[in-house]
């Protein structure tokens, strides 16, 4: 068994140390915490393997080094890792000129970053850096909304017949197609029999749209594009639109998403532990008509709560109606990292598990809200 002093040790002196201490080979927690410090005060990666993370440009991987710093090290450590990362690597004169975040190019990647890091963030940077995240939020926006809202009209028409009279509501097309038999050749009059309308448009919530959304780092990306999708959805007037976050605590962001996806954004705290199960035993109090309900639970599935209990909820979900989707996720990025296992067994329950591409998003949503198989899209997704 290893001494936990000299573990401890070569923790803090890195891979950099010398003798027997630097050929030490660390696994499980330690490698993480080791590949976590050397990517701040070794230059490298340390020994730790590539879910170590280490400080890249991009922001999955600093989202991921946040996710293991905060989880294995205490808050007061925390803070001063991260004070030197922002000084070591050069962060520095980005986070605290506004003047070069107006420079920098706004892609998914920053607003990842500045998500991250956001409480570094001074006052005076703070305006500069949600301009930034607006830009790339409308951009995503753009390319979203049209056939999102195109999706969920389409699925959910409203313009069915109503045996209720309403002049202003005549379906005049209809109305003469089924009356032409009726046709007066002499007066050259059609005489109908009977008129079709169209039904009123309903006040009332069609569906419930649930979005459980895993803020753990590495889904950094997928709650970008997550927060976008809320937006849309919560402005449709035919859907019921919730949208939670989770690691070990929940967070109901429905309010924010509602009003602006960038003050949803800014309501994410990237990293920590995940308990998936208590997120969902959550939801599930939200769902009033299970057969009139889409529950999407964003995650990586690396589960931290009771996985017996979260497979438990997901079932009842599924055997009482409800549209249960769980996206691996949601991102223009290439296959996942998950945990395989979870999504066999979810897989088994008759749920989908599959990662998805925002533009296919709402043929996604389209099938599910009219009921197709959704198992068979996956396949299909799987095949293209």
């Amino acid at each position: 068994m290893e001494d936990p002093r000299l573990t401890r040790w070569r923790l803090v002196l890195g891979s950099q140390a010398g003798g027997e201490l630097g050929k030490m080979q660390l696994s499980g927690q330690d490698s993480v915490m080791d590949a976590a410090l050397a990517a701040i005060y070794d230059g490298g990666g340390g020994q730790g393997s590539g879910k170590g993370a280490g400080l890249g440009p991009s922001a999955p991987n600093l989202a991921k080094w946040l996710t293991d710093i905060r989880t294995f090290f205490p808050p007061d450590v925390v803070s001063v890792i991260q004070s030197d990362a922002i000084e070591r690597k050069g962060l520095t004169k980005l986070l605290l000129e506004p003047e070069t975040l107006k420079n920098v190019k706004p892609d998914i990647s920053m607003v990842g970053t500045l998500m991250a890091l956001k409480g570094q963030i001074p006052e005076k940077s703070k305006d500069t850096a949600r301009q930034l995240i607006k830009e790339v939020v409308d951009e995503i926006m753009k390319r979203m909304e049209q056939d999102l809202r195109r999706a969920v009209t389409g699925a959910l028409n409203k313009r069915a017949h109503s045996p209720i009279s309403n002049f202003s509501a005549t379906d005049w097309k209809r109305t003469i197609n089924r009356n032409l038999r009726n046709y007066d050749t002499e007066t050259k009059r059609l005489i109908p029999e009977k008129f079709w309308f169209f039904e009123r448009s309903r006040k009332q919530k069609s569906w419930t749209v649930i979005l459980d959304i895993d803020q753990s780092g590495s889904m950094c990306d997928s709650i970008i594009y997550s927060s976008v999708m809320g937006s849309i959805f919560a402005s449709m007037p035919a859907l019921d639109t919730h949208v939670v976050v989770f690691d070990t605590e929940i967070v109901d962001l429905t309010e924010l998403c509602r009003n602006d996806p960038v003050d949803m954004l800014f309501g994410v705290q990237l990293g920590g532990g995940t308990d998936i199960n208590k997120s969902v035993s959550y939801c599930s109090t939200m769902i009033t008509d299970p057969r009139k309900t889409m529950f999407i639970l964003i995650s990586d599935l690396y589960e931290g709560g009771v996985e017996a209990g979260l497979l438990r909820r997901l079932e009842e979900m599924h055997a009482a109606g409800v549209k249960v989707i769980t996206l691996l996720a949601l991102s223009d990025r290439g296959k996942p990292d998950y945990d395989e296992q979870l999504a066999k067994k979810i897989s088994k329950l008759g749920i989908p598990c599959f990662g998805c591409t925002p533009d296919r998003l709402p043929e996604l949503v389209e099938a599910a809200l009219k009921g197709y198989d959704l198992m068979k899209f996956g396949e299909k997704g799987r095949e293209a």
